[in-house]
């Protein structure tokens, strides 16, 4: 495991992305969607995006492992892709495949910039169950 934060962009689908947001919540992480909010919206055959952003070591619990702070792309049963967060133990990143090649990624990062956050979404669709 490495601390150093990786500038790469990893694909997964719908059951991944569940199994990594509740290995976060097992944690404790703070920066995570709850798993009933995300399996009640996510698109249950589609492939999100995790890229890291922020090498978070929290000095003020040392108990808590060190994560990587990831922007996802999340797309949504609208058909929508939305920005969140995640935060994710750099050994459990770095057994995501890496499927993507650099122009993919370059439009994801892309895509994530433009995209409406998670907030933005549920203030405009009313779906907050969960949140």
């Amino acid at each position: 495991m490495t601390s150093t934060l990786p500038r790469t962009v990893r694909a997964v689908d719908t059951a991944h992305l569940l199994a990594l947001a509740q290995e976060a919540a097992l944690h404790g992480f703070s920066q995570r969607l709850p798993v009933d909010w995300l399996r009640e919206y996510l698109a249950a055959e589609a492939t999100h995006y995790l890229f890291p952003t922020i090498v978070q070591r929290l000095t003020h619990r040392p108990e808590m492992p060190l994560q990587w702070r990831c922007q996802q792309l999340l797309t949504v049963n609208t058909g929508e892709q939305i920005l969140g967060l995640l935060d994710v133990l750099p050994g459990t990143f770095d057994t995501i495949p890496e499927t993507l090649d650099a122009a993919s990624k370059k439009d994801i990062v892309s895509r994530i910039e433009r995209a409406a956050s998670v907030c933005e979404w549920v203030e405009r669709t009313g779906a907050e169950a969960g949140l």
